[in-house]
């Protein structure tokens, strides 16, 4: 008696649970009719995200990295200071090469006046041309060697501002090789970055889909990441293939206000080949229920029921082509979820 009472305890705490509140009665699902239409026929091919404009930035001259001002994930604008090397050595060798111009400039002086001075006693009878050969082969040896320093002191000049690395061009930085205190030497990186107001697409097709192509000129990309799809401005075949592969390289520029797609990123590239009728349906009203691909059918009467189709090429980013399953002017649900759970109608 025990045991009964528990249980029937139970089922009127079963009974008493609330019910899972299910969509009102009579409620009209919205539909589209399934159509045919004219379409472009598209080849998908896999493509890669990749900076028109990318580079690695290394050192010029061998110092210790006494500055770091950006990081990975960093905006950058052109002409910024990103990196600074000890220039300590470098402002020594400067002050050197000025100081040996200085005197390099005295010594020129004193055989520009010496040279005039013989020019002079010459005219007078009292040095001979030999003296006179020999003070000017001097003035153009002390000439010569005020020009050499004066190259040797821009030189360390120039050396001097390598301390100093400069952003080349406005963008992101995407990698930082070196730490505050190391040692940076000649051709060591320090920081990547990208411009990503220039990005393009790189695809790598069939050799027999190239001339169509390249007569419509036309594609899309696909991020499949986001779900998004964007357009291109121009498309480049780079006119060369690989022999092991038998494939040949596209470049499909992508538009300057592309936001949120990074370099490697990856992608689909759908070029238009040609046009066709297609049996075409709404990509909302797909479902998938595990392996069963199908779309709530809607009659006259508002009642829905799932049906079974086959599913073509997906190239377009609101439409899908059916090859089975659906005639032209049924009409389909485009919330399936909620079609499915809407009852029947009386």
């Amino acid at each position: 008696m025990r045991r009964l009472a528990l249980a029937g305890l139970v089922l009127l705490g079963a009974c008493g649970k609330a019910p899972p509140p299910a969509p009102p009665a009579g409620e009209t699902p919205q539909t589209a009719a399934v159509e045919l239409r004219e379409i472009e026929l598209a080849y998908s091919a896999e493509a890669v995200v990749e900076a028109v404009r990318q580079s690695t930035v290394s050192a010029q001259i061998a110092g210790r990295v006494v500055e770091l001002r950006f990081d990975v994930g960093d905006t950058v604008k052109k002409g910024e200071v990103i990196v600074r090397i000890d220039e300590r050595a470098a402002a020594q060798a400067v002050a050197a090469t000025s100081a040996q111009v200085s005197e390099a400039q005295a010594a020129l002086a004193n055989a520009r006046a010496a040279y005039e001075r013989s020019k002079q006693l010459l005219a007078q009878k009292f040095v001979s041309q030999a003296s006179l050969d020999k003070a000017e082969a001097d003035y153009k040896a002390a000439q010569a060697r005020v020009a050499a320093l004066l190259a040797g002191a821009g030189q360390a000049q120039t050396e001097r501002s390598f301390a100093t690395i400069l952003a080349p061009y406005s963008g992101v930085v995407s990698g930082r090789h070196i730490e505050l205190g190391e040692m940076a030497a000649p051709g060591k990186p320090l920081m990547t970055g990208f411009d990503p107001s220039s990005l393009r697409v790189v695809a790598s097709v069939p050799q027999a889909q190239v001339a169509a192509i390249q007569a419509l000129g036309k594609a899309r990309i696909e991020v499949p990441s986001s779900g998004r799809w964007v357009e291109v401005k121009a498309i480049t075949i780079v006119p060369s293939a690989d022999p092991r592969t038998h494939t040949t390289r596209i470049r499909l520029d992508l538009a300057e206000d592309v936001r949120g797609i990074y370099p490697g990123v990856y992608a689909r590239a759908h070029f238009t080949v040609g046009r066709a009728t297609r049996l075409l349906v709404p990509r909302v009203a797909v479902v998938r229920r595990s392996e069963v691909t199908g779309v709530y059918l809607v009659d006259d009467k508002g009642a829905a029921r799932l049906r079974q189709v086959r599913i073509g090429t997906e190239g377009d980013a609101s439409y899908v082509e059916v090859l089975a399953g659906l005639r032209a002017g049924e009409r389909v649900a485009l919330e399936p979820v909620k079609a499915g759970m809407a009852p029947a109608p009386l």
